[in-house]
Formats: structure tokens, C-alpha cells, sequence
């Protein structure tokens, strides 16, 4: 049944349906929320050409983009970026379940989006209660029209969300609905006795929320859960083809290695610490085809100047790497593993964060605790 109710039956199937938010997926329809062309995957879903599947589509528990490449013309084989999305329905439950927001509560959402999640912040508390801040003007016009169209009125705002909206503060609870590698020490300062939750980290592994509460002008908090969500539109690093950062001319510095490549980004707690140590670099596990098993590990810096290479085959003890660019990224990696080796392989859980009005600090077990990351490679000679 394509509709509310028949979501909110999905999300009950699953346990993921909270009973203080199950009126509010019931009464809020998700269709007035996308567009007529959505994107699930790589499949498009056109609400003209296939109206039953669009709705279908709709009212699953799917996140469906709603924009790429910020909105700007994409022409046949250029790289589409998504940048903002109706979130999985399940996922929005978590971080609410997370946020702890009550009715009378005020709220500041970073990150309107479609507006979907304001409509349901404003059914559960008040539209009077709910700040919502985007920087796509765009964004923030078709989702004021969406929410009209559901009966919301919350105020909307155009501006840098992790600026906070200052006019509207103080607030008591913050949601971010996109992934910050730090936490704004604005959010901190408008959000003075309350929580803020936000998917957080940076180019190698984004996938925790930051859980913080905050008191005497300090919020302090936990990791959790495993989001994955698009990352801030200010300074956001460049993404694209492989080939926007490899290049063929490229020479890279072979070497070999004792650490398999499928070892170092199998194991999702070593992940987070590695992601400490190479916030402005990224992977990708290209396999090959067929069912050999080989792939290919590439570690790519955000700003393009470094790659490496590292050849995975099955049986195999010793491993062919190959490194370019003023960074050693796969030397970086490994050291990074290494380091978390000898902090006995700790799991994310171990980690907080807190942050002042000094910054951010991650640390283990606790706060007297600073996780002092190993440092960058020394560059190529």
C-alpha cells in the first residue's frame, strides 16, 4: 500500500518505527516532499511515465535523491554528484530517537533539504518550534512550498547552517542533516543546555553521528550508529571519476607490502582511527571482474595531488603498491593501522569528542585522553 500508512506498517516490520513518531509518519505524507523525477540508486523513477512505481518508490524505506551536482545542468557522461536526498525514513527515526526532542522543545534542523524532516519535527513539536537553515536557496523555496502544501509553516531560513541561525537562539536541540568533519563551535554556543546530533568525519570514514551534550559552554559526547550522509556543501572536497585523480602519464614509486589492502578496510573500527589520521583523503575497492577475487585498493587525496595504488590478490602474502604525489597516502593509511594495532584495536565506541571554544578534540575512554594522531608522510624527494 503506497502510501503513509502502508510506510509506517514497513517500519514497523522492521522495528524501526519509534511509538512516540508513529502518528507523525502516518499524517505526513512523503509524495508532497519529492520531485516528479527521483533517483534511487542508479534507477530513475518517473511519477509520469510510472506513476504506481513512483509511489511505490516513495513510500519504501529508500532514501531517493532529489538533486545532483547542486542543481546545475549535468551533460551526458559527466560525474553526478548527489546533493540532497529524502533520507531513508529509517534513518530519520534513528537520529530522532538520538536527538531526543520533545514537543515544546526548539529545534534548529541544519539542512532543510526537502523539508520532509521539518514536517515531521513540526508535527510532533510545533511548527512554531522549528528553525530550518540551508544554503541552497533553491532547496529552501521548493521545500517552503512543500511544506505549505502539507500544512507546516516553520521558519525557514537561507544561510551557511553551520553559521547556526543566531536570530532564533537559543535552541535545545540541533539536527544536522549533513555530514560535518568537525563540530561548529557556533552550534555549540546556540544550543547551550541542550543536544546536538550530526553525522560526522571526514573524507576516509564519515559514517558515526556525533551524539553531544551540551553544558557550560562546552558539548561533549559519543559515536554511534553507521550514516551515511552528503557532506556539507562548504569547502567540500572535489569527487568525481577515478580519472579526475588518476592519470595515466601519472609515475608512481612502487613498493610492497605485508598488509592486505581488503584487511585495512574490512574492519570498521579501524576505519574511524585511520579516517583520524586521513581526514582529506578518500578509498575506493575497484574489483576486478569475473570471480577472481583480485581488486585494486585506491587511496585518493580531496585535493588531487596524491593516489596510491594497492594491487589485492587472493593468497597472497606480499602486495604491489604504487605511490604518486607529494604524499606517501598508502604509507599514511598503513601507519594509521598500525597505530590503532597498538592501541590494542580499540572500537569506535571508545571514542568521544568534545568540543569549546578552543575546537575539537577527539579522545579514548576519556577526555583527559587526546588521541594524538600519527603524522603525515614526509613528502617524496
Amino acid at each position: 500500500m503506497a502510501s503513509p500508512d502502508g510506510l509506517a506498517h514497513i517500519l514497523e516490520a522492521k522495528g524501526s518505527l519509534p511509538e512516540e513518531w508513529a502518528q507523525t509518519v502516518r499524517e505526513v505524507a512523503r509524495e508532497l516532499f519529492v520531485p516528479d523525477l527521483i533517483e534511487v540508486g542508479d534507477v530513475k523513477v518517473s511519477r509520469s511515465a510510472d506513476p504506481v512505481g513512483w509511489a511505490a518508490t516513495v513510500y519504501d524505506d529508500v532514501p531517493v535523491t532529489t538533486q545532483v551536482n547542486d542543481g546545475n545542468p549535468v551533460t551526458e557522461g559527466a560525474y553526478r554528484l548527489p546533493t540532497s536526498s529524502s533520507s531513508m525514513p529509517t534513518v530519520m527515526l534513528e537520529m530522532l530517537a538520538l536527538l531526543d526532542a520533545r514537543p515544546g522543545q526548539h529545534v534548529l534542523e541544519a539542512g532543510t533539504g526537502t523539508g520532509y524532516n521539518a514536517a515531521w519535527l513540526s508535527h510532533r513539536l510545533g511548527a512554531e518550534h522549528v528553525t530550518s537553515v540551508d544554503i541552497d536557496a533553491s532547496l529552501v523555496a521548493q521545500a517552503a512550498k512543500n511544506l505549505a502544501a502539507a500544512g507546516y509553516t516553520p521558519h525557514l531560513a537561507v544561510g551557511d547552517a553551520g553559521l547556526g541561525w543566531p536570530a532564533r537562539a537559543p535552541y535545545d536541540r540541533l539536527i544536522a542533516t549533513y555530514t560535518v568533519p568537525e563540530i561548529p563551535y557556533a552550534w555549540v554556543e546556540q544550543t547551550p543546555a541542550g543536544r546536538i546530533v550530526a553525522p560526522w568525519g571526514g573524507s576516509f570514514f564519515s559514517h558515526s553521528y556525533a551524539v553531544l551534550d551540551v553544558a557550560d559552554g562546552r558539548a561533549t559526547g559519543r559515536f554511534t550508529g553507521w550514516p551515511a550522509f552528503m557532506r556539507t556543501r562548504v569547502n567540500r572536497p572535489h569527487r568525481g571519476y577515478l580519472a579526475d585523480f588518476y592519470h595515466r602519464e601519472d609515475t608512481g614509486t612502487p613498493s610492497r607490502t605485508g598488509l592486505s589492502p581488503r584487511a585495512l578496510v574490512s574492519e570498521a573500527d579501524a576505519l574511524f582511527f585511520i579516517g583520524l589520521a586521513l581526514p582529506d583523503a578518500w578509498y575506493l575497492l575497484a574489483e576486478a571482474q569475473g570471480n577472481s577475487g583480485e581488486a585494486t585498493l585506491w587511496i585518493l587525496a580531496d585535493d588531487r595531488s596524491s593516489w596510491a595504488a594497492i594491487e589485492y590478490r587472493p593468497g597472497a602474502t606480499s602486495y604491489e603498491v604504487d605511490q604518486f604525489g607529494p604524499r606517501r597516502l598508502w604509507d599514511e593509511a598503513e601507519n594509521a593501522y598500525q597505530w590503532w594495532t597498538r592501541l590494542q584495536r580499540p572500537a569506535r565506541d571508545r571514542a568521544g569528542i568534545t568540543v569549546d571554544h578552543t575546537g575539537q578534540r577527539v579522545w579514548l575512554d576519556d577526555q583527559a585522553n587526546a588521541i594524538a594522531v600519527p603524522p603525515p608522510s614526509p613528502a617524496f624527494s
